[in-house]
Parts: structure tokens; C-alpha cells; sequence
């Protein structure tokens, strides 16, 4: 029966324009996977003893500060200890590989699209009544590549429009969590308690990071297991206010202004047109003018589909507190797990969610408030905080306007860089100041926070390079700097000197030359871009311009490309010999016929997971399957 329930829910899930059959054949394999996992983890008194220990570790972990200094793994270690004088993490299972989820998969789709059925005059009752099937497998190009569709039939998907059915059924592993998660104690426990959980994020194959946290001496891994679980007992909340304006726009077409995806309806209409009596040329920009559409339609239908899951899932958890249990990546980067709706989501999500726990703004918190609303404005990026803030100051009728009549005032907020967290943040800034007093304010508003380029940081940190240090924030400054703007202004010398010297396309770039030009290019050179990757970065933001000669562009970009590198060269002089270095010794470990690993200052063991690809191939009923492994140790 359950597996019945995971195939229809599969069913209701497939877009009219189908879905591809290997990432269906995975979607529905992992499905069986998780309920697998879940119902092993109810057998035997394991689960019995594990709730137990639950119900005490919430406990202490309500009078944490109260009772010690511990941490959570320590409050629940001590648990087990005890009262079972050991550990209850459950036995350790292997989890089953890519190529078995898909062949699991491909056999269950195979039997929803042979056994499906449903009667083809349901629109059309004077039709001889006859079964057809609701699932048809196709083949159609994505790019230049040919793979096999499931498609669901054009009545079966005007049923479902008809029904108008608004429940969404998502995995549990998906959704925030509605209790503290598990804390990480080993690489094999912690954050869900039920559905399974990785302590380490890694691609479909990949072993090795496995293998080498479990030879991980004991107490190696608590500084980064401690780091998670601290990250995984923040509590949230939801900003109701937000959360009804951004779903009044949702349900009232929209706003691309905004991010918010409007509904199909606002898609480009199709072109309609006898094709019989065009020319080939006309017949080629008709069949091009029917791509572009289909294409946009596409993809509007995955970002209201991705905006109704955000949105239903903040709905679904409005009055309730809720956590969002954290894991790595294979690099150490720390991530929420449920991937729609967290913390590290766009501008929309992140003013959607508030601290469960306020605090007290003090004696300068509205002051810093006002400094991050500006902040998020963009408006301010030269000037100092002081300055910010005194801006702030000055326009506190609109920032008040903002929150008291977001949708019918002055609609100041929409403006900004990032529009909804400054909404959410005139909310908090007009509570507050209102407040009888600011510095006893509960403020429950989280302040995100980011790097200057994070990654040249690390480089000029590395290279001791002070003038790139200045650039990046890391050295004593009255106003921020914008790296960005200090290349675009270099590359901008470069190209004076070189059209006064008469270089044609130097002449051509006067006036084009700005932050938003360079900005990618820069961003991604400490990545490992390569100068063919930079031209295509800047030959985008050029042709974005409509007043720059498109006959220019490639030659352009070829010139621009060369400019960039030559100032991040000069700003940054340690970080090309930096990177040079890296590439030469992960080139020679290669060789050497080993893989690039190290641990890093908190014991983390890390491994490049690139291997070469090996393609397992199997037969079933409606195609041929190819899948891909390029993260196999023996690949």
C-alpha cells in the first residue's frame, strides 16, 4: 500500500511537459529508499530506547544555560551513559547505490505507466468510452542531447487543473523540523530522527568521504559535529505580516519586479500560424519564435512551482516554531537540509523567517537596525556606517510609509536590492522606534551578514597582498570598499591609456566599462575560471547592454578579459603564484595515481571526490538507462 501511495504521489507531481525518465526512475527509487530506512529504524527497542532519551535531552536542553555549561552532544552522551551505560546510536546500514534506486525505479514507473488507466471520454461523453493510459513514455532533445519523457496525458493533467487540489505532500526529510533535531554525536547519528540523514553531503557513488570520517580517531570530529548541532538548535519562526503580502501578490499574478513567478497565464502567447505558405527562412523563425516560448513557459512553471512550495511550506508552519537541522558539504561548508524553504534561501525566504528567541536591542541595536536596513537598500554601498546611518535618519517618513502601507503607499521598499528583507526590516525598525523604549525592544530579527568576495579574502590573506587586503575588507577602513568597482576602475585606466594610443575597441568600450561588467568575472577567477570562461561571463553582461554595438562583442570581451586578469594580477599579486601552486601540486598527486586530501584546522577530513566517469548501463522495458559515476574511488 505504501508503495502504491509514494507512486500516485509521484503521479500528481509530474508537469504537463513531462519529466525526465532517469530522474523520475531515482525520484520514485529513493522514495522506496526512505520508507525502507524509516520502517527499519521502527523494529527491534532501539526506536524505544531512542525516544526515551529524546524526551530527557529536550528537557535539559530547555534549561541548558540554567543547569551547565554543556553542549548538546555532551547533554545527550551524558544521557545515554546514564541510563543505558553506553551508546544507542543504531546499527550502521549500508545505503543503497545510484544504479540500484534507478533500476528499482525504472521497474515501478514502467508498471505506473502499464497499469494507469483512465476513460478517454471524460470530457467528451458521446465518445465510445475506452481505457487509455494516463502515462506515455516519449523521446525529445533537451539541448542537443536526446532523452527519454514521461509524460502524463492532456486529459489526466486538465483533471487535475479542474480539481484544483491544494494539498502538497512532501518527504519529511524535506520539511523543517517541528522539534530540536538529534544532535550529531557520530558521522552515522544525529539531525532526523526517523529518515535517514548524512553527516556529509556527497555525489551518488562517492565513498571515500565516508570511509575516512569513520577512521577518524575518537573526539576528532566534536569541534565540527559541535559546530552543526549548535547551527541545528536555533529555533525560527515565521514573519507573518511578510508572509501575507508576499501571498496576496502570489495569488494576484505576480511580480517579476519582486520574484515573485507569475502564473502560466501570463506566459508569451503561442504563435499561430499556416506554415504552409512561409518560406524556409520565415518557417525557421517561426519554429524559433515556438522554442523561445515553449522555453519561458517552462521555465515559469518551475519558479511558481518553486515559489508555491517556499510559500506553502512557511504557510503550513506560520503559527509553530520550528529548526532546521544542518550537515556539510565534502568541502566543510555547513547547509540546512531541507533544500526548499531555510535560512540560506533568496531575498523572498529570508524575510519570511524570524528568531524563535528575541533579545533585547540594548543601548545600540536600532542604530545598527537602521544601518542594515540601508544596507540592504543598496543605496549606500560608498559611504560609511555613520553615514548610513544618518541616511537612515533622514528618510524615516518613507521608511515608516514602507511598514505601514507596504501594497498602498510610496512603496519606497520596492527599490531596493534586496526589496522584501527591507520591508521586513521598516517593520522591525518602525516597532521599535515606536516601542516606549528601543533598548528594551525584544527584537526577534535576524541580521545576515556576507564577505567581500570571500574567496580573494582568503587569497590576499594567503599572499600577504595589502593592497588587495584593502580591496576585500580586511584592513582598517573609514568608508567599505567594493573590490568590483576598484578592478572596473583599473580596467577603465587600462582602456584610457590603450584609446589614446588608438586601439579601435578600446575606443568602442568607452563608457561601458562598470562594476556589473566585471563583477562575475572577478568573483569566479579564485574559482578556477579560465580566461575562455571569463570572455563568456563578460560577452553575457555586454550583450545585456542595448546600447553597445553587438558587431563588438566578441571582440570586446577577448580585450576586457585580458584587463581583468592583468588588475587582479597587479591588486592581488600573490594569488595567481597561490593558485599556480595548488594546480601544480593537485596535478602531481594525480599522477602519482592518489587523490587530493587534508584535514583542516578543526579535523575535518577532506577529499576531492573527482574521478573519471563511468557509465553503468541497463535495459529496461522502455529504454536503455546510461548512468553516470564520476565519484567512485574504482570508477
Amino acid at each position: 500500500m505504501e508503495q502504491y501511495r509514494n507512486m500516485l504521489q509521484t503521479l500528481s507531481k509530474i508537469p504537463p511537459t513531462g519529466e525526465s525518465f532517469l530522474l523520475l526512475s531515482q525520484d520514485v527509487g529513493m522514495k522506496i529508499y526512505n520508507r525502507f530506512s524509516i520502517r527499519r529504524q521502527l523494529q527491534g527497542s532501539h526506536m524505544d530506547r531512542i525516544r526515551s532519551l529524546y524526551n530527557e535531552y529536550v528537557q535539559l536542553l530547555s534549561k541548558e544555560g540554567q543547569i551547565s555549561c554543556l553542549l548538546p552532544r555532551e547533554l545527550w552522551e551524558n544521557s545515554e551513559h546514564e541510563k543505558f551505560g553506553g551508546s544507542c546510536s543504531p546499527r550502521v546500514h549500508s545505503t543503497w547505490p545510484r544504479s540500484l534506486l534507478v533500476q528499482l525505479g525504472t521497474h515501478l514507473v514502467e508498471l505506473m505507466v502499464q497499469t494507469i488507466k483512465l476513460k478517454n471520454n471524460m470530457f467528451s461523453p458521446r465518445s465510445e468510452p475506452k481505457l487509455i493510459p494516463v502515462l506515455y513514455h516519449m523521446y525529445s532533445f533537451r539541448s542537443t542531447r536526446q532523452i527519454g519523457l514521461i509524460k502524463p496525458h492532456p486529459i489526466y493533467s486538465q483533471m487535475l487543473l479542474d480539481a484544483g487540489e491544494t494539498l502538497l505532500t512532501f518527504e519529511t526529510s524535506v520539511m523543517p523540523m517541528r522539534c530540536p533535531p538529534l544532535p550529531w554525536t557520530s558521522p552515522h547519528f544525529g539531525a532526523y530522527l526517523l529518515s535517514p540523514s548524512k553527516l556529509m553531503r556527497s555525489g551518488e557513488g562517492a565513498v571515500q568521504h565516508q570511509l575516512l570520517l569513520e577512521k577518524s580517531s575518537p573526539g576528532q570530529l566534536f569541534p565540527v559535529l559541535d559546530s552543526l548541532n549548535q547551527l541545528g538548535i536555533c529555533a525560527w519562526r515565521i514573519n507573518k505580516p511578510v508572509l501575507d503580502i508576499i501571498v496576496s501578490i502570489f495569488n494576484d499574478k505576480g511580480s517579476e519586479k519582486l520574484d515573485i513567478p507569475p502564473p502560466l497565464s501570463e506566459a508569451p502567447a503561442f504563435p499561430l500560424q499556416n506554415t504552409g505558405s512561409l518560406s524556409s527562412w520565415d518557417k525557421l523563425s517561426y519554429q524559433k519564435e515556438q522554442a523561445r516560448c515553449r522555453k519561458k513557459a517552462a521555465e515559469m512553471y518551475s519558479l511558481r512551482m518553486d515559489a508555491l512550495y517556499k510559500l506553502s511550506i512557511a504557510n503550513h508552519l506560520r503559527d509553530q516554531i520550528f529548526w532546521f537541522p544542518h550537515n556539510m558539504d565534502f568541502r566543510g561548508r555547513t547547509y540546512p537540509c531541507p533544500p526548499y524553504f531555510n535560512h540560506l534561501g533568496s531575498d523572498v525566504t529570508r524575510a519570511l523567517l524570524l528568531f524563535a528567541e528575541g533579545r533585547p536591542l540594548g543601548p545600540n541595536g536600532l542604530d545598527w537596525l537602521k544601518t542594515h536596513l540601508i544596507n540592504l537598500t543598496g543605496l549606500k554601498k560608498k559611504n560609511s556606517l555613520q553615514e548610513r546611518k544618518q541616511y537612515a535618519e533622514e528618510i524615516m517618513d518613507d521608511i515608516l510609509d514602507s511598514a505601514d502601507r507596504p501594497l498602498t503607499g510610496r512603496k519606497w521598499w520596492m527599490e531596493a536590492d534586496e526589496p522584501w528583507q527591507t520591508l521586513a526590516c521598516c517593520m522591525e525598525v518602525a516597532n521599535a522606534s515606536r516601542s516606549p523604549d528601543p533598548t528594551k525592544y525584544i527584537s526577534h530579527f535576524p541580521v545576515h551578514q556576507d564577505g567581500s568576495c570571500n574567496g580573494l579574502q582568503h587569497y590576499a590573506a594567503l599572499g600577504r597582498d595589502e593592497i588587495g587586503a584593502k580591496s576585500v575588507n580586511l584592513m582598517p577602513s573609514e568608508t567599505p570598499q567594493d573590490v568590483y568597482s576598484g578592478v572596473a576602475q583599473q580596467v577603465e585606466g587600462f582602456r584610457q591609456i590603450d584609446a589614446k594610443k588608438g586601439i579601435k575597441i578600446a575606443q568602442v568600450l568607452e563608457g561601458f566599462i562598470g562594476r556589473k561588467v566585471v563583477k562575475q568575472t572577478v568573483m569566479t577567477v579564485v574559482y578556477g575560471v579560465t580566461r575562455y570562461g571569463g570572455r563568456l561571463q563578460i560577452e553575457k553582461r555586454l550583450r545585456e547592454m542595448d546600447s553597445f554595438p553587438q558587431e563588438y562583442v566578441w571582440e570586446a570581451s577577448h580585450y576586457l578579459v585580458q584587463q581583468v586578469f592583468s588588475s587582479l594580477k597587479e591588486m592581488f599579486s600573490g594569488t595567481r603564484s597561490i593558485q599556480h601552486w595548488l594546480t601544480e601540486s593537485a596535478r602531481m598527486i594525480s599522477k602519482s595515481g592518489n587523490t587530493v586530501e587534508w584535514v583542516t584546522p578543526l579535523g575535518l577530513p577532506i577529499i576531492q571526490p573527482y574521478h573519471r566517469s563511468k557509465s553503468v548501463m541497463f535495459h529496461s522495458n522502455l529504454q536503455t538507462v546510461h548512468v553516470t559515476n564520476k565519484n567512485d574511488a574504482n570508477a
